[in-house]
C-alpha cells in the first residue's frame, strides 16, 4: 500500500496538475528563492536572453517541478518534462534536445540519475546548445555536431551531492527548498480547499498544516482525505472535528508522523537501546531500503529533533522518547 506521508511523487492525476500555481506571485512559501527567481527571470526578459540553467534541489514534494513549470510560464516558453533514468541512451536525449524551440524550457526530475554518458552529451548541449553525438565507423569514430536551439535546463533532485562535480558546474543557477512553515502550508491548505470549491475552518487548515510534515505535496494529500470523510457524512464544509476525525482514521499523529515513523523510532529505542545504530542495520530491522530511510523518512525527523546523525550512527533524542511517552535514558558514547 502506498505511504499516505510519502512525499515521493505518485501517478500525477488532474487534480494534482490543477492544484499548481502558474505564476511567482500565486507560489507560497520560499521567499528568497522566489525573489532570487523573480531577478534572473526579469532580467533575461529584459535582455531578450535565455534564462540559465537551473538545479533545484532538496527534500520531495516542497515544489521543484511546479517552479519549473512556473519558469516556463514566465519566460514564456514551452515545457518538455523527463525522468532521469527513463533516458538510457543518447539518442533519447538527442531526439529530445532537437525537438526544443528557443527559449524553451527542459525539465530533467531525478537528475542525479542520468546515466554517466547521458551527462558527458548534456555538457555541450548546456555550454554552447550543440549536441555533439560519436559516430562509430569503419575507419574510427567520428563527432558529428548538431546546433541547438537555446533553451533552459532546470535539474531538480533530492541528492545534490550526488551530481557529478562538471554537471553541477554547468548549472548557473542553484536553489534549495526548505521545509515550510506551519502559516505557510495553512495558505496551501486553503488555497486547494478553494480549488475544490471547498469551506474550511481555520482551525481545520491549521490541523491539516500541522500533520503535513512542512511538505505541500502531503498537505495536499491529507486535505484531499479529510475532504473524502467530509463528503462521505454529505457535508461540503469542513470543521476542526472533521478534520480531526478524518487524520485520527488515516493514524497521522500530531507532529505528522505515521506508522512507519513510530516504527522507525520505536526501532531505535527498543532494540538498539536508543543508539547509535548505523544506517544500514536500522534499515534491515525496518525492512527499509537504506536509501529510502535517508531520502523519505529522515530529514523530517531530522528537522523535529526526534533523532540526530552522529559518527556512530543514529540516535533517539529526549524530545522522542518524551513523544513516544517512554523513559529516556542517557547514551553512553
Amino acid at each position: 500500500m502506498e505511504r499516505l506521508l510519502n512525499a515521493n511523487k505518485n501517478n500525477e492525476d488532474i487534480s494534482e496538475v490543477s492544484l499548481r500555481p502558474r505564476i511567482l506571485d500565486e507560489y507560497v512559501g520560499q521567499k528568497d528563492l522566489k525573489d532570487n527567481l523573480r531577478v534572473f527571470i526579469g532580467a533575461a526578459l529584459k535582455r531578450n536572453e535565455t534564462l540559465d540553467h537551473v538545479l533545484l534541489y532538496g527534500p520531495p514534494g516542497l515544489g521543484k517541478t511546479t517552479l519549473a513549470y512556473i519558469i516556463a510560464n514566465e519566460m514564456h516558453g514551452d515545457i518538455t518534462v523527463v525522468n532521469g533514468p527513463a533516458i538510457e541512451k543518447t539518442g533519447d536525449l538527442a531526439s529530445i534536445l532537437t525537438k526544443l524551440k528557443p527559449g524553451d524550457i527542459l525539465f530533467i526530475d531525478e537528475i542525479h540519475r542520468l546515466p554517466r554518458v547521458i551527462e558527458e552529451v548534456l555538457y555541450s548541449a548546456m555550454e554552447d546548445y550543440t549536441l555533439s553525438i560519436v559516430v562509430q565507423r569503419d575507419s574510427g569514430a567520428k563527432t558529428i555536431n548538431v546546433p541547438l536551439a537555446p533553451f533552459t535546463l532546470v535539474g531538480a533532485t533530492t541528492r545534490a551531492g550526488d551530481l557529478s562535480s562538471p554537471l553541477r558546474a554547468r548549472f548557473g543557477i542553484m536553489e534549495k527548498l526548505n521545509f515550510y512553515t506551519l502559516e505557510e502550508i495553512k495558505q496551501i491548505v486553503k488555497r486547494t480547499a478553494s480549488v475544490f470549491n471547498t469551506t474550511i475552518d481555520d482551525d481545520a487548515s491549521t490541523e491539516i498544516a500541522k500533520r503535513s510534515r512542512g511538505t505541500p505535496r502531503i498537505a495536499n494529500r491529507l486535505f484531499r482525505r479529510v475532504r473524502d470523510f467530509a463528503n462521505f457524512r454529505g457535508e461540503d464544509h469542513i470543521t476542526y472535528n472533521d478534520a480531526l476525525d478524518a487524520l485520527n482514521a488515516l493514524k497521522v499523529d500530531s507532529l505528522g508522523l505515521d506508522d512507519v515513523d513510530i516504527k522507525y523510532l520505536n526501532t531505535i529505542i527498543e532494540r538498539f537501546k536508543g543508539g547509535p545504530v548505523g544506517l544500514e542495520s536500522l534499515a534491515a530491522a525496518i525492512g527499509e531500503e537504506s536509501m529510502n530511510l535517508e531520502d523519505v523518512y529522515e530529514p523530517y525527523l531530522l528537522q523535529l529533533g526526534l533523532i540526530d546523525r552522529t559518527p556512530r550512527g543514529r540516535v533517539a533524542t529526549q524530545l522522542a522518547y518524551k513523544h513516544l511517552k517512554k523513559n529516556h535514558q542517557e547514551l553512553l558514547f
